[in-house]
């Protein structure tokens, strides 16, 4: 991140449960992320972006009626405006997708990254 702060790390056991909590295996980097900071928010490159703490993904994605609006998606983030950054559950790969909130619907989900990794590189090249 090139301003901002990420969060101290979560609590391992509260991570370790997550999977179980919101019905799907979650990828091995966002739960090391997770373990590593617990979310945060700032910029990366020109693009501003807020990660979820651990605690509050089954509540937020709640809040945003996810499993009604997007089914399949799982939201772990936002742009801090409009848009949100979540997996892609129903692919095996479990893709990163950017969907907005307003008159949110799964087919406006769009394909960002592969992975967090590569969500951090776009973001940081996606400099104007």
């Amino acid at each position: 991140m090139t301003e901002g702060q990420f969060d101290a790390p979560a609590d391992s056991t509260v991570v370790d449960g997550l999977s179980a909590r919101l019905g799907v295996a979650l990828p091995k980097d966002y739960t090391d992320f997770l373990k590593e900071h617990n979310g945060g928010e700032g910029f990366i490159g020109d693009s501003y972006i807020v990660f979820f703490k651990a605690e509050e993904l089954v509540q937020f994605n709640i809040e945003y009626g996810v499993e009604k609006y997007a089914p399949g998606i799982l939201l772990f983030g936002s742009n801090g405006a409009g848009e949100g950054y979540g997996f892609d559950t129903d692919d095996a790969a479990m893709s990163i997708v950017q969907i907005p909130f307003i008159g949110m619907d799964r087919r406006y989900a769009d394909i960002v990254a592969r992975d967090l990794a590569d969500l951090f590189a776009r973001l940081e090249e996606d400099r104007e």
